[in-house]
């Protein structure tokens, strides 16, 4: 039964691939689906290219583990912080100056809103680096659902994902990609519902489960004498919640392969339209996913746990399902998988093209051939990421997190504050890339202990917050003391949010004749 739901759902997203392949003939097709994807694909896109097998499994095993029930914050903060308020702040302004700059990348943005050519080149660099260890989070996380269920070897999990994801991205495009997430959106919210249904219900229910988890031991938690701890509203560490919630909901804001998504939008409805979807659906998944999360200490011992990591919590809570739920559960992690994954090798591809191949090349690219060009890039940089993953001691949270903070903690500050001000200048976004950039790698090589705030300076989590919150106070404070551009070349920018219109009057008699 399993199998055959696999089957199924496989030949029905590439499918999809091939029906839109001719219509993704230019580059503007492939990339952006000729900006006019409607609310609900975009809505749908947005929220499937955020929640993945990461959250699924790493996180809401990691933190749920770690916070209780309180890990539903985290959904709730997903889903105000990270949905809806970027598509309320961002969406418009992002969809009409990506559109008068003629920007189908962030890089490009950058290079358009500052005039500046290295500005393009270092942050597609930084783009295409750092989306890696993320799309290997998300091999991570699906393979080890698809062992428990079928007892097939993690590479062949890991290899067999990205063959499929590579076949229905490089056939059919942004296009394509969105519908499929569509297809896939509909499966995470279904089986999100159902599967925490089964699962409590295993345990007697909320009632009983909610019971039993108030009768844990913080022991070994910074608030170890707090009975009931884990069952708590805000659970025994609320200043490292804290720091996960920031983290997995402002990230959204500077992270290329979601901003993509309002690029693409086609009108002013639409932006309407998927701010309630995207939120809706991010509540039931996210906040889902936490949630469930947050029973994982009745389900699996502290011997267990030590044995199998966080990582394995999810599955482990999950593997006594019936057959049929179990085919729910391994088709909503892989939808919510290839989703994320179609929308990065998206990004990275077309950013490698249109920002450093196609330049270099000084015009001899034709649209064909750029076309060639990304097809091709999205099946190295799926190589890569497999490379990496194959490497399945690395904890799924840790290398979403060092992903999530460079890339956000470099472009979050210099994007938002870039659709907004004309005073940014060309050195607070450099010295964004820097923090950003430069404080994951050290975190990387040192791995420091200790805290600060309360808050775990060992977590790369907590460390990918505190870069976004210092770019928001660097980039306006350096840009105070340094040059501004020129002011017809910024009036040029910003001209895009202004637009004459003539309109009649019945008086035909003014008030001086």
């Amino acid at each position: 039964m399993v199998i055959a739901i696999l089957i199924l759902y496989i030949l029905s997203i590439i499918g999809i691939g091939i029906y839109y392949r001719k219509k993704s003939s230019t580059v503007n097709d492939f990339v952006l689906g000729g900006r006019s994807v409607g609310p609900w694909l975009t809505a749908f896109a947005y929220g499937t290219s955020y929640f993945s097998a990461v959250i699924f499994v790493g996180y809401a095993g990691k933190f749920g583990w770690n916070f209780g029930v309180a890990s539903t914050w985290i959904g709730i903060g997903n889903a105000i912080i990270g949905s809806l308020l970027p598509w309320v702040i961002l969406g418009r302004r992002t969809r009409v100056m990506s559109k008068h700059l003629e920007s189908a990348t962030m890089p490009q943005f950058f290079e358009k809103r500052f005039f500046s050519k290295p500005m393009k080149i270092i942050s597609a660099i930084i783009v295409f680096a750092f989306l890696i260890p993320y799309t290997a989070s998300v091999y991570n996380g699906l393979s080890r659902l698809f062992g428990m269920a079928f007892d097939v070897d993690y590479s062949v999990c890991v290899i067999g994902m990205a063959v499929v994801t590579a076949v229905y991205v490089i056939i059919g495009g942004y296009k394509a990609t969105a519908m499929n997430d569509f297809v896939q959106g509909i499966v995470m919210l279904i089986g999100i519902v159902a599967v925490i249904l089964a699962t409590l219900n295993s345990k007697g229910g909320f009632s009983e489960a909610m019971n039993q988890l108030s009768q844990v031991s913080t022991e070994g938690t910074v608030s170890p004498n707090l009975n009931g701890g884990f069952a708590s509203f805000f659970g025994p560490d609320p200043m490292n919640l804290l720091g996960v919630v920031l983290l997995t909901s402002l990230g959204t804001w500077g992270l290329p392969q979601m901003i993509h998504k309002f690029y693409t939008i086609k009108d002013e409805k639409s932006i309407k339209t998927g701010t309630i979807v995207s939120t809706i659906f991010a509540i039931v998944v996210a906040g889902g996913c936490y949630f469930l999360g947050g029973f994982g200490r009745i389900f699996v011992s502290e011997e267990e746990f030590a044995k199998i990591g966080s990582d394995g919590i999810i599955p482990k809570m999950l593997e006594n399902l019936p057959e049929i739920l179990l085919g729910v559960v391994v088709v909503l992690v892989l939808s919510a998988s290839m989703s994320t994954l179609s929308s990065l090798v998206i990004t990275s591809s077309s950013t490698l093209t249109l920002d450093l191949i196609k330049p270099a090349m000084k015009g001899k690219l034709s649209e064909k051939k750029q076309l060639l060009v990304m097809r091709s890039l999205i099946a190295i940089f799926l190589a890569l990421s497999v490379i990496i993953a194959l490497n399945k001691n690395a904890l799924i949270s840790d290398l979403m997190g060092y992903s999530w903070g460079a890339l956000a903690g470099a472009f979050l500050a210099p994007f938002m504050y870039g659709l907004f001000w004309k005073g940014v200048t060309k050195i607070a976004v450099y010295a964004s890339f820097a923090v950003g950039v430069g404080t994951t790698v050290l975190h990387m090589i040192l791995k420091p202990t200790g805290d600060l705030f309360g808050l775990s300076l060992a977590s790369p989590v907590n460390i990918g917050m505190l870069t976004m919150l210092a770019g928001l106070i660097i980039v306006p404070v350096v840009s105070l003391v340094t040059p501004k551009l020129k002011k017809e070349q910024i009036d040029s920018v910003f001209i895009c949010y202004k637009r004459r219109v003539e309109v009649d009057v019945t008086e035909a008699i003014s008030d001086n004749e």
